[in-house]
């Protein structure tokens, strides 16, 4: 034990001297079936699959959650979203729910002496309650181990529809300040539900309130006109600010955090990328994220970074079809599988939501190939602290130091891990356990499976990937003894 130690040391003290540059590119509800190099035959991203092919690519990678707002947080903070209340999906003016102070990921590059920056999608709230959005907005990325900061407060469906840059609105006018309600409309301004006749793509379920760019979204806003976003530039304004800051901080070391909204709704790629994938705007979008990756990945190759950059490429959750707007998505999804063949997708605690495309590259220290490990988003920060030399921070309650299996050296991972869908599922191995609960089974906007059901499942994914076999009552030993790992896994754990 004592030599394993000293190893594991000594092991960390090499790696910490390097001092990579860390990328993680991070996807919005891009599903395991949605890239190419994981078999997906109707739809190409031949970036990514590149990052693939010099890299470590993973099949049975997770976030840790099937939603959002907690699969960030769980990512950031290394502890299980559900854990701490009001961590389910946010609205556009949440006060942040990770307090100013607390260890993060971004925390432990910044501890190591790394540059740290979040560009794209935020989604964890803003502010400590009231927020004047015309004045100073804090705490934010910045008061958690993040140096810069260009971010959507939320999502591209939620207002306020604006950049948010440091601790200030991008290019707002002072003479026509902004207001946010996620309670009432404001009077004079048009809703998605009194003006139909100005949309130019229309909601499905619920995104019927503010009017912005012939698009209606969840909440209300009025002003600040000069500061809204376009929709078909923000992929291109996100990746110019990410190439921006990696050039500002090529003397190393970084870490950059790059939050795509790709292929989250609304989806409104930019006209270069309309009808290319043959799928409607869900499709696009998922070839203007490619293309994204692509441009971040030359520009670490024109300054001579690739060799020495970490870069990790993985998704918030997994794949919704119609999460709210009529955008053809269901009705040209023709032959393809958004989760490839995996059960459930976003919202669900089948394998679907959680298991997600996970590719590691780092030409230095890894050898390209395929893992079949398991490993999750939140052990990022207890991972990444072994890589820098550091302690993983006490309050990652959940975060496990998995490098290891990140580089390369370790083809098992975790023995156990927690999915956040519907119910909390729990993995051991190849067997996965999702407790009886009460619920639908099927989200009826969504069309989404939950995993809900009034009685146990248990299922063997090294036999049944699909999870279509319940194995519950012909294995009632292994289903109890994991109802018992689970009940003991949501307890608090000791650190």
């Amino acid at each position: 034990m004592k030599i394993m130690l000293l190893l594991s040391l000594a092991v960390s003290a090499a790696l910490a001297a390097d001092k990579p540059n860390v990328v993680l590119l991070y996807a919005d509800d891009l599903g395991y079936g949605d890239v190419s190099c994981y078999g997906s035959r109707t739809i190409a991203t031949p970036r990514i699959d590149k990052l693939a092919a010099g890299g470590l690519r993973f099949t049975d990678g997770h976030c840790a959650a099937a939603t959002c707002t907690p699969s960030r947080f769980a990512m950031l903070t290394g502890e299980y979203a559900f854990r701490q209340k009001g961590t389910g999906i946010l609205p556009g003016d949440a006060k942040m729910i990770i307090p100013p102070g607390r260890a993060t990921l971004a925390s432990v590059f910044k501890g190591a002496g790394y540059q740290t920056a979040v560009v794209g999608k935020w989604h964890l709230g803003l502010g400590d309650g009231e927020l004047d959005w015309n004045k100073e907005i804090k705490p934010g990325p910045t008061e958690i181990g993040f140096d810069h900061c260009f971010i959507m407060a939320a999502t591209g469906d939620r207002v306020p529809c604006v950049y948010v840059q440091d601790h200030r609105i991008v290019g707002l006018d002072p003479a026509d300040p902004i207001q946010v309600s996620y309670k009432q409309p404001f009077p004079g301004e048009p809703t998605g539900k009194a003006n139909p006749e100005l949309l130019r793509m229309h909601p499905s379920h619920g995104h019927d309130m503010a009017l912005l760019n012939g698009i209606s979204r969840i909440g209300y806003m009025k002003g600040g006109k000069a500061a809204v976003w376009k929709d078909e530039d923000m992929a291109d304004t996100f990746t110019a600010q990410a190439v921006k800051f990696i050039e500002a901080s090529k003397g190393g070391p970084f870490f950059l955090y790059f939050a795509a909204h790709d292929p989250h709704v609304p989806r409104v790629p930019h006209p270069r990328f309309v009808g290319k994938s043959g799928m409607g705007p869900r499709g696009d979008a998922i070839l203007q994220f490619d293309d994204c990756v692509g441009t971040i990945l030359a520009a670490l190759d024109r300054m001579g970074l690739a060799e020495n950059t970490l870069v990790l490429l993985s998704s918030d959750n997994g794949p919704v079809v119609d999460d709210g707007y009529k955008d053809e998505a269901v009705e040209k999804l023709g032959a393809h599988k958004p989760a490839g063949p995996l059960r459930g997708g976003k919202y669900s605690a089948f394998e679907g939501g959680t298991r997600v495309p996970f590719i590691l590259r780092w030409p230095a220290k890894v050898k390209p190939g395929v893992s079949a490990a398991l490993v999750c988003q939140v052990d990022f920060p207890a991972s990444f602290a072994a890589l820098t030399g550091q302690n993983s921070p006490a309050s990652a309650l959940d975060s496990q130091n998995v490098l290891p299996a990140l580089l390369g050296e370790d083809q098992v991972g975790r023995s156990e891990l927690l999915e956040q869908g519907g119910p909390v599922a729990l993995r051991q191995g190849s067997w996965k356990f999702i407790p009886a609960t009460a619920g639908v089974a099927r989200s009826k906007n969504t069309n989404s499976e939950t995993g809900n059901a009034p009685g146990p499942q248990l299922y063997d994914l090294s036999k049944d990937l699909g999870e279509s076999q319940n194995l519950a009552k012909s294995e009632p030993s292994q289903a109890q003894k994991m109802a018992s790992a689970l009940e003991k896994a949501r307890s608090v754990p000791a650190k």
